[in-house]
């Protein structure tokens, strides 16, 4: 479905709160060099720690964004996130929408660096590859993710065949300067031939540039520890789906209506294997459903992925 603007909801916005943080950001900038000198002189070895980028999957807040996306990518940028990944949907945009969401996004402070897709954005043709990839450079990403296998893909051969046909996507991704990824569910990770996975079809049978986007919470749910796929498939794992799950009925709130941080995952060993081994570029929280509204539960999960973050 193709997402309509508001015309009186897209008056742009520049943030002077940016301007009031600047001595701030000074302030803390000339303290943390005064930290890093006392430490030199006391031979103190001083490393500083990566900033995790954190973004938000979209579908979490697909109610708000199928009524008034303006809206929902500012409540986005004051929740505080920093990247947005579009799903499916976009494919219906015109180039001038996107060009209207991207202008949106640069008043917001707001990046794209990847976005979701069926397997029709990767056909060859006008309305195909050729619309996927004017619409992400116009969005800014770098990455376009097939979300799900299309139907039929269902034994170790369709993986294959299936694997051929997106290396040929990545070869022409890369005279665009982009690349193309797959984002696993539970099924990918049930035996196929022998203890062949297809998730195991898959990253044998794909180039170094594909991205083996991990959704953490499918993952375990299937029973598979992330941490050791993502140290099987170093520089691979150059996207993160925050999404957690803990056993137990939906309705008492279990599943993966748990929100980041509440399940089984091993939050701190996760992301730092992805960081490091698995090559991370981007962590993004996606939720299905809380006990709390769209909006309240990307607010909580942030909160708790700052919490957790510096921990690893």
């Amino acid at each position: 479905m193709a997402f309509t603007p508001s015309s009186n909801s897209w008056s742009r916005r520049r943030f002077l709160t940016v301007l009031g943080a600047l001595p701030l950001a000074s302030a803390s900038a000339s303290l943390l060099r005064a930290d890093m000198m006392a430490a030199e002189k006391s031979g103190v070895a001083v490393a500083a720690k990566r900033s995790l980028p954190i973004g938000l999957e979209l579908y979490s807040v697909r109610d708000g964004l199928s009524h008034d996306l303006p809206g929902t990518l500012t409540q986005i940028a004051k929740i505080g996130y920093e990247y947005v990944e579009f799903y499916a949907p976009y494919f219906d945009w015109t180039p001038a929408y996107a060009r209207e969401v991207r202008s949106r996004m640069n008043d917001l402070g707001l990046r794209c660096h990847s976005t979701h897709n069926h397997i029709e954005s990767f056909a060859d043709g006008h309305d195909g590859l050729a619309k996927s990839i004017e619409l992400n450079h116009t969005l800014g990403a770098k990455q376009l993710i097939l979300a799900t296998a299309p139907k039929g893909t269902n034994t170790a051969d369709a993986w294959r065949k299936l694997s051929a046909s997106l290396t040929e996507v990545v070869g022409k991704l890369q005279k665009e300067a982009l690349t193309s990824g797959f984002h696993n569910h539970q099924t990918e990770w049930k035996p196929l031939e022998g203890d062949q996975r297809a998730m195991d079809i898959l990253a044998k049978n794909t180039p170094p540039e594909f991205v083996l986007q991990l959704d953490v919470g499918t993952c375990i749910e299937a029973g598979v520890d992330p941490v050791a796929w993502i140290n099987a498939n170093p520089g691979r794992i150059r996207s993160v789906h925050l999404k957690d799950w803990a056993p137990g009925d939906e309705k008492a709130e279990k599943g993966y209506r748990v929100l980041f941080g509440e399940g089984v995952a091993p939050w701190v060993d996760i992301i730092q294997a992805a960081s490091t081994t698995g090559g991370a570029e981007l962590f993004l929280m996606e939720q299905e459903g809380s006990r709390y509204s769209e909006f309240q539960t990307a607010q909580v999960c942030l909160d708790n992925w700052k919490r957790i973050s510096k921990q690893a």
